[in-house]
């Protein structure tokens, strides 16, 4: 029974926890629009959502650690899942090389942040008929 309804939440919960991984890279971008030569990365989420579901974390290369006390990482340019950050284009070039468009991160904050509303009112409304189905209402 458990199984079964872990297989039934199981998309739901994946496209959330990489929702959850896109808006915190389009936070950095926000949190980094006034540092020189920062460069504004994004993720595509249908790839990563597709690798997630596949099977999650693709085998990367390890981090080096020089002692056993030290704490596992992620790759240097991937997110916790294993999707690739990718670098937005550029659409107007700045004096200090930022690349970060605060209009287009603002708008990409915001629409992440809506779907991912939307998936946490889906998973809140399943739960909520199973448990009136359980409850034989």
């Amino acid at each position: 029974m458990i199984g079964k309804l872990d297989e039934a939440f199981q998309f739901q919960q994946t496209a959330l926890r990489v929702r959850a991984e896109r808006q915190q890279v389009l936070a950095s971008n926000i949190a980094n629009a006034d540092t020189p030569n920062y460069k504004a990365r994004d993720m595509d989420f249908n790839s990563a959502l597709k690798q997630a579901l596949a099977g999650g974390v693709q085998a990367a290369s390890p981090l080096a650690t020089t002692s056993p006390a030290h704490l596992a990482g992620t790759a240097a340019g991937t997110t916790p899942s294993g999707a690739p950050l990718l670098y937005r284009t550029v659409r107007q070039g700045s004096v200090d090389g930022n690349t970060v468009d605060m209009d287009m991160e603002r708008n990409q904050f915001t629409d992440n942040a809506l779907r991912y509303e939307a998936g946490v009112t889906f998973v809140s409304t399943q739960l909520k008929n199973l448990l009136a189905a359980l409850q034989g209402q």
